[in-house]
């Protein structure tokens, strides 16, 4: 290990210590502290947890005063061997060194140049114990990586409380099956458990589903309508996509977290609502506030625990598991699907991308099912087509045509979104057509978004 104030040899910017454990204990995964000087004004922020925020917001970590700062403007992690500094969408850019970067490594003694202001990045000797989970599983989430473990563990202690939790992650990390895990763990779960999908409805919409409508308060409004937040009295509601939500409509919501208080369309008094409320997001909201899309006050109210579901590409070595799991959630097993589970076909399952995480790996080890045969990852997102076949050439027109019209519009849907990882709002934009009609055609053909 380099002594404080010397650049370790190249490979060695980062080490991760560890500890021989006593016979039966887990090995507990360690970070490498780091600390951060201010060159203005000589202060230290020591950071023992291996992730650091930084902006002028009073919610962020290391939060300076430099009015070239955005609110939240960047965030140093700890990866592996290395610590990594990603710029938050800020206004003035990040910097490492003198070079501007959406993200970049940072070596031991570089300079982050955030507005104004030129933070020394330095390792620390010492290392910290992470805490995780002891257990490879949540619900149905599975995983033995540390990553996987240290959202277990925050799952496991928001699911004891009534705590609002931001679930965080790309699409097809799991987002949503991790909060319905919440709902079962909680002391809620005899309580319904409602599902709203902020990005599924236009705006107007969107607000009567949450909040409910009386009688007469726009046309077609026949009679009185609960919002979900009065529906799932006592028991959770899960907004799923809540940075799609219009800022119209955050004032509302906020006052549902803080004052736990509805009002319905057409309704001048305020109703009480005993619900939990668990979000999910693809986004990074910090983001959004940056640029005016998102009200802080409504991020910190929604982000009282914050948990992020990793990519499946960064706990690669949870892959066979999850795939055997997988496949025997789905009916398989080694005498009826031997090829399936043979370690050349897991290899190749480890081996790939993953860009639809789980959900990806999910339908692919379907299809293989289906097929009788281990498909090497990608292959099924080529479009085949429609007609080419014996299934569309035979018995009566109508029905020929109907099938080649489903064939095609499934297909076309999971290339679309596998091409744009899921992001519905992206691939409406590509097929030219409005973000509703495509929410359609994917619950009809069983494709859901995370």
């Amino acid at each position: 290990m380099a002594p404080l104030g010397q650049k370790p040899p190249a490979g060695d910017a980062l080490e991760t210590v560890r500890v021989t454990p006593a016979p039966g204990e887990q090995l507990a995964p360690t970070v490498r502290r780091f600390r951060l000087t201010n060159e203005g004004d000589r202060s230290v922020t020591e950071v023992l947890t291996g992730r650091c925020q930084v902006g002028s917001h009073a919610g962020a970590e290391l939060q300076l005063t430099d009015p070239t700062v955005s609110r939240f403007h960047c965030e140093l992690v700890v990866e592996g061997q290395r610590a990594l500094a990603k710029d938050l969408g800020s206004t003035n850019g990040t910097f490492i060194d003198g070079v501007r970067v959406k993200e970049g490594y940072l070596k031991h003694g570089s300079v982050l140049g955030v507005g104004n202001s030129r933070l020394r990045f330095d390792l620390d000797e010492q290392v910290n114990a992470l805490p995780v989970s002891e257990r490879p599983s949540f619900g149905t989430l599975r995983g033995q990586s540390a990553s996987m473990r240290q959202a277990f563990m925050l799952l496991e202690k928001a699911g004891r409380s009534d705590a609002t939790v931001l679930l965080e992650g790309e699409t097809g990390t799991g987002k949503s099956r991790a909060a319905q895990a919440l709902h079962a763990a909680g002391t809620r779960r005899e309580g319904p458990f409602l599902v709203v999908d902020c990005g599924a409805l236009p705006a107007s919409l969107l607000e009567a589903e949450l909040f409910g409508h009386e009688k007469g308060a726009f046309t077609g409004a026949a009679s009185r309508r609960l919002g979900v937040f009065e529906e799932a009295h006592g028991g959770t509601v899960f907004l799923d996509e809540i940075g799609e939500l219009p800022l119209e409509l955050q004032p509302r919501l906020l006052r549902v977290l803080e004052d736990r208080q509805v009002r319905r369309l057409g309704q001048n008094q305020w109703a009480p609502v005993d619900v939990r409320i668990v979000a999910a997001t693809h986004r990074d909201l910090r983001a959004d506030v940056n640029a005016g899309k998102f009200r802080s006050d409504l991020y910190f109210r929604l982000a009282v625990v914050r948990v992020t579901l990793p990519p499946l590409r960064d706990h690669a070595d949870d892959v066979p598991d999850l795939a055997r799991a997988l496949l025997k959630d789905l009916g398989a097993t080694e005498r009826t699907h031997p090829s399936l589970f043979s370690p050349d076909f897991i290899a190749q399952l480890q081996a790939a991308a993953w860009p639809g995480n789980v959900r990806e790996l999910r339908n692919h080890l379907e299809r293989c099912i289906v097929l009788e045969a281990p498909e090497a990852p990608g292959r099924g997102e080529v479009l085949t087509t429609p007609g080419g076949g014996a299934d569309f050439t035979r018995g009566p027109l109508v029905d020929a045509r109907k099938r080649a019209i489903e064939r095609f519009e499934r297909e076309y849907l999971t290339a679309l979104l596998a091409r744009h990882q899921g992001k519905v709002s992206q691939a409406a934009v590509e097929a030219e057509v409005d973000r509703v009609s495509l929410y359609r055609l994917m619950r009809k053909h069983g494709l859901k978004p995370e």
